[in-house]
């Protein structure tokens, strides 16, 4: 090896040692002639010491080293002189006094101080991301990354988990996002996706007799993008064989437990709390709670039905809800707040807002002339609200009220500073519907996807939503009521893993299809080959899969993924440091049996 120690390792032990050091020039300071240089490499910093007078040349050298110049330097570590130590250091209490420099490769200035805590744009960053790397911050966060994912394959090998690669190059199988082809060169016309999870093969492992399976899993997913989505990303994909969700939950709980304390240093309490589905939505209106602090929807309907507010009237009859929040020391908001609030609501479907204000002698309120003081004092009750304090209400129907109450919850929670910093709130939510309703298409989809087991007093709802009367998207319907052997993992307001028993049973799996208006034929022709494997002796089995990016992006306090991402992509999908996407040439294009056809302009746009 080149050096003898790494600069982030050197202590008071090493005192009267001769070390050789290499790294980058991470800052250099004159002192009278005395040259002190802090040398850089992945472990951390090492002062360098270069006298005058001691060794000429190495000084000589040293004086001409600019930032992020590459060296590599002998010398003898000693103690820094009494007062000149440095306690925010880890190498803060020695110094290696320099005897000889080599100059290993200059730099030019790069386009932003490495050294620098100040904030660079992403996209200078990202063009440069290999000069970011060399950031302490994002350095962490790379560590932490390996970190976690070594503690994970450590945790699932003791186990018992074999680790199996599954396919970059799939079968089309469409039931989610869109997917990234890749065309065929050899068969023209025809080609594969990249997978978005390896979910079918996962569970053909568990026909094959793997009975655990787990994977640090690349996936793809051709959708737009947000703060906590990369066209490309890593799961940790679990499947077990002979299991029920008891048995997947525990497991889970037990890695997260190990993750946390390995690599955080943290004891996290198992069991993880669990919430039903409807439970979730009731309480705070999201499926993905986060449940560090209150504020939780409470249903005033029974208390508004017989007002004289029709808006609150008219709703309930409709079979919609009335809920409200009480946000505490908001009494005194302006006009222009609570017009904002308003906005909020009306962002996430919402007609409007109703608002009461509890001031020390009156209430102000819009729609507190319609009800009588004994209503209104209910509502203050349910909600805990007292003087100073602002009521807020939605009215519509239950999708509306839980979207735009739980977000405009998420939103004061973070105004409000009510959040705690360093609480892990673990929870499970599990008893999701197997089906939601697709207005715009008039049928059924999967919640999650099609693989999921429904639960098993649940089975008979299946069969009879083939000949009830009821109308399909009616609450009555019996697929309205079918729930799935479902759970999601949620942390800090994220889903951060999700899961389900799958169907085993061929039966039962062309059940589902058919619920979701796939015909046999067409069932066939996607998964016919995981429909035959049913048949082979498919064991009862489930799986889970943990979203890495974003649980790191948790850990590490990030606000977006792209920050745990050694070279992601951007929001508009593209990669600034290489410029991909790039044009394909006309070769390239015939070889693949592919045309390239220019979008259509829309000529009242285009002028």
């Amino acid at each position: 090896m080149m050096r003898t120690h790494h600069c982030g390792e050197l202590r008071p032990e090493h005192v009267g040692q001769t070390v050789t050091v290499a790294g980058w020039c991470h800052s250099s300071r004159d002192h009278g002639g005395v040259i002190f240089l802090d040398l850089r490499d992945r472990s951390g910093l090492a002062q360098i010491v270069f006298n005058p007078e001691d060794q000429a040349d190495a000084h000589q050298v040293a004086s001409a080293v600019h930032s992020e110049w590459v060296l590599k330097i002998d010398g003898l570590v000693r103690r820094r002189p009494e007062g000149t130590e440095n306690p925010n250091l880890a190498t803060g209490e020695i110094e290696v006094v320099a005897a000889a420099i080599e100059v290993l490769n200059e730099a030019k200035t790069p386009p932003f101080g490495i050294a620098d805590t100040q904030d660079v744009k992403e996209e200078v960053r990202l063009q440069h991301r290999y000069l970011d790397l060399r950031r302490k911050r994002m350095r962490d966060l790379l560590e932490l990354r390996h970190r976690v994912v070594k503690s994970a394959r450590d945790y699932f090998d003791r186990e018992g988990f074999w680790e199996v690669e599954t396919p970059m190059l799939w079968k089309s199988t469409p039931e989610g996002a869109r997917e990234f082809v890749v065309p065929s060169r050899v068969y023209p016309g025809r080609g594969f996706v990249l997978p978005q999870s390896p979910q079918l093969c996962k569970q053909l492992l568990m026909v094959a007799g793997v009975e655990k399976y787990v994977q640090i899993a690349r996936c793809f997913r051709d959708e737009d993008q947000r703060a906590d989505r990369q066209p490309e990303f890593t799961q940790i994909d679990v499947e077990m064989s002979f299991v029920e969700q008891d048995d997947i939950l525990a497991t889970l709980e037990e890695m997260f437990k190990t993750v946390m304390k390995e690599c955080l240093g943290v004891d996290i309490p198992t069991p993880f709390p669990r919430l039903g589905y409807s439970e979730a939505m009731a309480r705070f209106g999201a499926d993905k709670p986060d449940m560090r602090f209150g504020m939780e929807l409470v249903d005033v309907g029974d208390v508004v039905q017989d007002s004289g507010f029709r808006v609150f009237a008219d709703t309930l009859a409709k079979g919609g809800q009335v809920k409200a929040i009480c946000a505490k020391g908001c009494g005194e908001y302006s006009r222009k707040q609570v017009d904002d609030l308003t906005a909020l609501a009306r962002q996430f479907g919402a007609k409007g807002l109703a608002t009461w204000a509890l001031g020390e002698s009156e209430i102000k309120s819009q729609v507190a002339k319609f009800l009588t003081q004994e209503q209104m004092a209910e509502i203050f009750r349910r909600t805990g609200a007292t003087t100073g304090d602002l009521v807020l209400a939605v009215a519509d129907t239950p999708a509306v009220v839980a979207d735009a109450l739980g977000h405009i919850r998420l939103h004061l929670g973070k105004e409000l500073d009510l959040i705690p910093e360093g609480l892990w709130d673990f929870h499970w939510v599990v008893d999701f519907p197997l089906f939601g309703w697709n207005e715009t298409e008039k049928r059924y989809d999967p919640m999650h996807h099609p693989f999921c087991m429904p639960q098993p007093e649940d089975l008979a709802l299946l069969k009879e939503g083939y000949d009830t009367k009821e109308e399909p998207g009616s609450p009555d319907h019996p697929w309205s009521k079918v729930r799935a052997s479902l759970y999601d993992l949620v942390l800090r307001g994220y889903e951060i893993a999700g899961g389900s028993i799958r169907t085993h049973r061929r039966d039962i799996q062309q059940d589902v299809f058919g619920a979701i208006g796939l015909d046999l034929e067409d069932a066939k022709g996607r998964f016919g080959f995981l429909l035959e494997a049913f048949e082979y002796g498919a064991p009862p089995h489930g799986g889970i899969a943990v979203g890495l990016d974003r649980v790191l992006a948790i850990l590490g306090n990030c606000e977006n993924i792209r920050e745990v991402i050694a070279f992601p992509k951007t929001a508009s999908v593209t990669c600034p440091l290489t410029g991909a996407p790039t044009p394909m040439d006309e070769a390239t294009l015939k070889e693949l049996h592919l045309v390239s056809v220019a979008p259509e302009v829309d000529e009242d746009q285009a002028q």
